[in-house]
């Protein structure tokens, strides 16, 4: 069973000490959760399926106080946490239940029918683009990367502290593991407020994300504290991580090889396709492909029935946008319902000093799944040498993603991209650029007249 609630915290190195008193409530954590008061949790989130011999390990505490286990290598082993919070108590309908069974659409914590898969109900139309401008190729606009999840120069929380405040323009410096971290990403995922891809590591879109969420429910959401974060995910739909297994479907594809720079050679290909089954599951997952690696040392993704660790973001949000504004200074998109409240936000790229956003208020005027793309260098930006029209098929890993909402606005859009982990990152060519998660899940709950408002 995976999941991620104390993980491989640095340690604050004591001396070591015996094994022999803690051995027996061990061997009772491990046997017999549901009476045990305690659980050795390895650091991938399993509960540890041995006792681990005296002499091979050493007994520490982390900076939370909790103890740890390494090995002489400094590896480590286990972290010691209370049972009730990895197991909460059960329910007369989940008595029977097995431990360790995940299902991805169903709350291991409160039962109840299996959430059903994403799909379109709505009138949705595929079609090309003859004036879309794609939003990639632009250098990093100097927004604060992603930090550190933290390390051994980051002291130690205090009951005594007072709580962070968080602000949208001065990302936080978080004192969680990187499964906590995660952990609040998939919960903010969940909730409609989205903090891009999802990596393990505090950065400017978590951050705006949060104070997104606190804006929709009136709540405070304090990123240090890993217990509430920990509780709201669990409400929110259980376990952060999950088992996903291959299939051979997943396996088979369609994949390219590469996808080349030149609009000339995008042109020539049969599909903007994924370029690998990796690729593919991490942003079927919301994650950053190198962390879906992380999470899966040395895992071939292209054999069917390969079972590996992935996120599980949980339902899109529904609901009916009304009204969409798109801030250029905070690089975040606001979809609001006919009511006024947020019913979602989403960190963006939005325009740059030489290709800016329109400003003022712009209308929806179609939606289109899976769009190809026209390149025409009369009505768009000159890319490379190329001087004629170019059909580029479509595909995830296309100029504009998965998804265009065409504005009223000609040649502008709020569309997906092929580069989900520069979101709100990097610059665009004046359009809305979103993961193609996001772009699909805000295309789903809008419809042709919804307004776009620019603000600066």
């Amino acid at each position: 069973m995976h999941d991620i609630r104390k993980s491989g915290l640095l340690m604050m190195a004591l001396a070591a000490t015996s094994l022999a008193t803690a051995g027996a409530s061990w061997a009772q954590s491990v046997y017999d959760y549901r009476k045990s008061q305690t659980l050795l949790v390895s650091p991938e989130g399993d509960i540890l399926d041995y006792i681990p011999e005296e002499g091979d390990v050493i007994i520490s505490r982390d900076r939370m106080g909790r103890t740890v286990l390494f090995d002489r290598f400094g590896n480590l082993v286990a972290t010691e946490i209370p049972a009730e919070s990895y197991y909460p108590p059960a329910r007369e309908d989940q008595a029977r239940a097995l431990p360790g069974v995940v299902d991805p659409y169903r709350d291991p914590y409160r039962g109840g029918p299996a959430q059903q898969p994403r799909g379109w109900d709505d009138d949705v139309t595929t079609a090309s683009i003859p004036d879309a401008l794609p939003g990639d190729g632009q250098p990093l606009d100097g927004s604060p990367s992603d930090m550190p999840y933290g390390g051994p120069d980051v002291a130690p929380p205090s009951d005594q502290a007072p709580q962070r405040i968080v602000t949208p323009e001065i990302p936080v410096k978080s004192n969680l593991s990187r499964l906590e971290i995660t952990a609040l990403q998939v919960f903010l995922d969940r909730e409609g407020v989205s903090p891009g891809v999802i990596d393990g590591k505090m950065g400017q879109n978590v951050n705006k994300a949060i104070v997104a969420w606190e804006k929709m429910t009136g709540e405070t959401l304090d990123p240090n504290n890993a217990d509430d974060i920990l509780e709201r995910l669990r409400l929110s739909g259980g376990l952060a991580i999950t088992s996903y297994t291959i299939t051979a479907g997943d396996a088979a594809g369609p994949y390219v090889a590469a996808i080349p720079e030149d609009y000339a050679h995008k042109a020539q290909l049969p599909a903007m396709a994924y370029t690998s089954t990796a690729e593919m599951l991490a942003e079927k997952f919301h994650m950053d492909e190198g962390y879906l690696r992380e999470l899966n040392p040395g895992v071939d993704f292209t054999i069917p029935g390969t079972m590996i660790k992935v996120i599980d973001p949980g339902p899109a949000k529904t609901g009916s946008v009304a009204r969409i504004v798109a801030d250029k200074a905070l690089k975040q998109v606001f979809a609001y319902g006919a009511d006024g409240n947020l019913v979602a936000a989403y960190p963006a790229s939005i325009g740059s000093t030489d290709t800016p956003s329109p400003s003022g208020t712009v209308t929806i005027e179609r939606i289109a799944l899976n769009p190809g793309y026209t390149y025409n260098p009369k009505v768009n930006f000159q890319q490379g040498a190329n001087d004629k029209i170019l059909q580029i098929p479509p595909g995830p890993n296309g100029p504009v993603g998965t998804v265009w909402l065409a504005l009223s606005k000609p040649t502008y859009g709020i569309h997906g991209t092929p580069e989900p982990s520069k979101i709100g990152r990097t610059q665009s060519h004046g359009c809305i650029r979103l993961t193609n998660w996001d772009a699909t899940e805000l295309a789903k709950m809008v419809k042709a007249g919804v307004t776009v408002e620019f603000v600066d």
